[in-house]
């Protein structure tokens, strides 16, 4: 039986799929653009790019903090639309979102780290030469915080792939390949918690790629076609609008 939508879940439905598409742009541009080049240059160069390009570097990390709201906003959507499916279980999707967005938050701040130990005097005079840029080299490593976050991604996109099947308020298919491709994703991440060369077996790529489809296939449903039932409610009230 379907569950029944009102008009909060349709709204909702619309901000959910708003919401990814913006959170998956944001994360991508800011990475491969700013972030993922610094990490191929040596400690100096790296250092000297920053400071040769500090306004794109905090642009980044205003990129990353959009993403963190965008996940805010997805996660409340999300649980608006499954609460009156189970309401237990669609708040835990909703905390392990928010640990997810959380790790996000670490990411900023380990680069407003960077930031301050690159400009801040007092830090260049605290390190032994050449050292500064090693040290913060590290914080600009932190971004394998990500990895910590995707598991809690994919713990959320697994309940939540449960409740949708069990709601019935997005086709079968598509919650089924949800919860695929998100208990995919906690297995991957978990073995290379323990086994770091796990990645020479499966690559990170294949860790969130099936997911990271899911849930745009998911926004792209939300957005185009909404929520099943509603359409079947609208189906009825135009069938007993011609009775009468």
């Amino acid at each position: 039986m379907l569950a029944s939508v009102d008009e909060s879940q349709r709204k909702a439905a619309i901000l959910a799929g708003l919401a990814f598409p913006i959170s998956l742009a944001c994360v991508a541009l800011v990475s491969f653009t700013i972030f993922f080049p610094l990490n191929e240059l040596a400690a100096a160069e790296m250092a000297q790019r920053v400071l040769a390009h500090e306004r794109l570097f905090r642009i980044g990390i205003v990129g990353f903090l959009v993403n963190c709201v965008s996940l805010v906003v997805l996660l409340s959507a999300v649980y608006v639309i499954l609460r009156p499916v189970d309401q237990t279980l669609a708040l835990l999707a909703a905390f392990s979102r928010l640990i997810q967005t959380f790790t996000w938050i670490v990411v900023a701040l380990n680069l407003f780290s960077v930031l301050r130990l690159f400009t801040d005097a007092s830090f260049a005079s605290a390190f032994p030469p050449g050292q500064l840029p090693v040290f913060a080299r590290l914080y600009l490593r932190g971004m394998d915080t990500y990895y910590v976050g995707l598991l809690f991604w994919a713990l959320a996109a697994l309940i939540g792939s449960y409740l949708w099947l069990k709601s019935k308020y997005i086709p079968a298919a598509l919650a089924a390949f949800g919860a695929i491709s998100s208990a995919w994703c906690v297995a991957c991440t978990l073995a290379f918690y323990v086994f770091p060369d796990f990645a020479n077996v499966v690559n990170l790529w294949w860790f969130d790629s099936p997911l990271v489809a899911f849930e745009l296939a998911l926004s792209g449903w939300l957005l185009f076609k909404g929520l099943k039932p509603s359409d079947n409610r609208g189906l009825a009230a135009k069938v007993a609008a011609i009775a009468r």
